[in-house]
């Protein structure tokens, strides 16, 4: 037996406003949005009197998802540094293949993005960076060159 699909990344952030203009500016779509509590899912994730609030969106492809979820009880912790290097252990990024990488450079600026390094050429392949956004996400950008 194989896995069928991969579902979505959950980010948990404090600013779910801030977050979700952030992926809307990328070019992802609000799906829904709305209160999680109850037994249920105190109970898939393990943390007792859970109430959060969950917002999903979508790729425009509608194949990749990210949940973001603002904890209002029990308090979110921060496991690392907010800016954490590349070579911190865990996920570190989420990668997207963009059509207009300054363009979209551009318009995550607006929302505080930065870059985390440099916007660099592989071969003749790929131009990439990785953006640091709101709460210190970072994504990467892929634009295509062929």
């Amino acid at each position: 037996m194989a896995i069928q699909r991969m579902d979505n990344v959950l980010i948990v952030v404090e600013d779910l406003d801030a977050v979700i203009a952030f992926f809307v500016e990328l070019g992802m779509e609000l799906e829904g949005r709305g209160p999680v509590e109850g037994r249920w899912v105190e109970r898939v994730i393990g943390i007792d009197d859970v109430r959060q609030e969950v917002a999903m969106l979508r790729t425009p492809d509608g194949h990749g998802k990210v949940e973001l979820a603002m904890f209002h009880r029990p308090a979110a912790i921060s496991a690392e540094p907010k800016n954490a290097p590349a070579n911190t252990l865990g996920i570190r990024r989420i990668m997207f293949a963009v059509d207009d990488i300054e363009d979209v450079i551009a318009r995550l600026r607006r929302h505080g993005a930065e870059l985390v390094g440099e916007l660099e050429r592989y071969e003749d392949i790929y131009r990439l960076c990785y953006v640091r956004g709101p709460e210190g996400i970072v994504v990467g950008l892929a634009e295509e060159l062929r």
